[in-house]
């Protein structure tokens, strides 16, 4: 086997023009293999949505988003959500599931919202939650003429699994009055049973007027429509 000369007699002349394996009229004589580096394939790929739906919580909406599936999503729902929103619905669900399976006949759902929302956004969310199959006790049904108002929200409080609270512009401007909207809202935050929805409002506007409610990271329908935090609700609930 032919041997660089350059350890012995160095490369001097012609820059190694007679060295039988650096000269050039002995490159011809000896073949190289071509070798390519390996391509990788990553064994986790995310999904990510284009389009700004699925956001929830503090999200600004529009860009990229990543979604998810939660634990509780069936097999085949078309329902997808962010991290955080699974991050932030998870406690709830396990109460729903508590609640699901010591006290079955609790109702799925009691809707909190402004008394000016009740023929607006509050009965829009109610209707399409209903047509989910969701059980919903809502005010504009449910306070039947005659019955003490406090203490049929105080039932329909305690045989619900889980609150919503529709915060939108004209929740914020009854809130600081300290009204039956409040009195609701301050017995939802005592459970880890609490979802917002905020609605033509925002999380900072939120947050001038209820810190603690502002802290829990709901669903929003700026970045995603009323019928879809609908199906996310009727899935958190679902049996």
């Amino acid at each position: 086997m032919a041997r660089c000369t350059a350890p012995v007699r160095g490369h001097i002349r012609g820059g190694g023009a007679d060295c039988p394996v650096c000269g050039p009229r002995y490159r011809g004589s000896r073949s190289y293999s071509s070798y390519s580096l390996p391509s990788y394939t990553s064994s986790y790929t995310p999904s990510y949505s284009s389009s700004g739906s699925g956001g929830g919580g503090r999200s600004s909406g529009g860009g990229s988003r990543r979604i998810a599936k939660p634990r509780w999503s069936r097999a085949g729902s078309a329902v997808w959500y962010t991290p955080e929103q699974v991050q932030s619905l998870t406690p709830v669900r396990e109460n729903v599931e508590n609640l699901a399976a010591t006290q079955p006949d609790l109702r799925d759902v009691f809707l909190c919202h402004a008394w000016d929302d009740r023929q607006g956004s509050a009965k829009q969310l109610h209707d399409l939650l209903e047509a989910r199959g969701v059980r919903v006790w809502f005010s504009e049904k449910d306070l039947g003429l005659g019955v003490p108002m406090m203490r049929a929200i105080d039932k329909g409080l305690v045989n619900s699994r889980v609150g919503i609270v529709l915060v939108t512009p004209a929740m914020l401007r009854r809130l600081p009055a300290e009204g039956i909207a409040d009195k609701e809202l301050s017995a939802l935050l005592r459970r880890e049973r609490l979802v917002p929805v905020v609605h033509g409002t925002t999380y900072e506007e939120l947050e001038q007027v209820s810190l603690l409610l502002a802290s829990r990271a709901g669903l929003n329908t700026a970045e995603e429509s009323m019928a879809e935090v609908a199906a996310k609700i009727a899935e958190l609930v679902a049996n």
